[in-house]
């Protein structure tokens, strides 16, 4: 693939996106793993947060158990620095902060802690300037700890499930991001709105998919996300899509979503 220009990134700041859905089961973590290759596959340096308990960032990206010592839980806490979390992944300019089953029960300690809400966003700011972008997988769950990825966060990134009730989730994260907005981070911004699991054989996941454009209308990407086997099959293997079945339908739509992202990025750069 051809290395595009780097024109959209200020200097010495990486643009962070919370990849965040209240609902499991949507493609945050799919999303965040193979959208963070693809633009790594470009040029772009990125640094992937797992924040869900369940690790599946991590284990998509090959990270072994004994790997994840010193993890998300311990930065979020304040026991290790970001920086000492970090773990290299087998994809050139690609690392991540991996997970830990500790995050599901941190919602009580961080609450005893000063300015809970901002933990994530301080360890954030302390990183080195090394990234163009910070990709947050968050956990299915309005928390917390989504809380701490939403305040941390330039931008939104939402995947959305071409399903039935698709809007009715998409109205309460909405209003939780404007929450947000207004209690802690008044700049945040949804980034975009990617629909994922589409099924063309299926009336439903068209129609879904024009009703979530006529509520949204441009905040949703052209690119979607369709049902493929071989990206559901790439995590057992820990390996992202893109490495493991390039030229599959799933892999081709997130390079597709990579591009659209960073001409989006230019964009706003530009008006900025």
């Amino acid at each position: 693939m051809t290395q595009m220009p780097q024109t959209d990134r200020p200097s010495g700041h990486a643009r962070t996106l919370a990849v965040v859905n209240q609902k499991g089961g949507v493609g945050k973590t799919t999303t965040a793993i193979n959208l963070g290759t693809a633009l790594a596959a470009v040029g772009r340096s990125v640094l992937i947060v797992d924040l869900d308990p369940q690790g599946n960032a991590s284990t998509g990206l090959g990270i072994d158990l004994n790997q994840r010592d010193r993890n998300t839980y311990h930065v979020l806490v304040g026991t290790v620095k970001g920086e000492e979390a970090i773990v290299a992944t087998k994809i050139p300019r690609l690392d991540i902060m991996p997970s830990s089953v500790e995050l599901s029960g941190s919602e009580l300690e961080l609450i005893e802690l000063p300015t809970p809400q901002m933990r994530l966003k301080k360890a954030l700011l302390a990183l080195p300037a090394k990234y163009d972008y910070v990709l947050i997988d968050c956990p299915p769950s309005l928390n917390l700890v989504t809380v701490n990825a939403m305040a941390a966060a330039d931008a939104v990134l939402v995947p959305l499930q071409c399903e039935f009730f698709a809007l009715e989730g998409l109205s309460q994260l909405l209003k939780t991001i404007e929450r947000v907005r207004v209690s802690l981070n008044p700049d945040l911004e949804i980034q975009g709105i990617v629909l994922t699991m589409f099924d063309r054989r299926n009336r439903l996941s068209e129609q879904v998919a024009d009703d979530v454009r006529s509520h949204m209308g441009s905040k949703v990407y052209e690119t979607v996300i369709p049902r493929n086997v071989r990206v559901s099959e790439a995590p057992s293997h820990g390996s992202p899509a893109l490495l493991y079945d390039y030229r599959c339908a799933g892999s081709q739509a997130y390079i597709r979503l990579a591009g659209e992202l960073l001409r989006r990025e230019r964009r706003r750069a530009m008006a900025a």
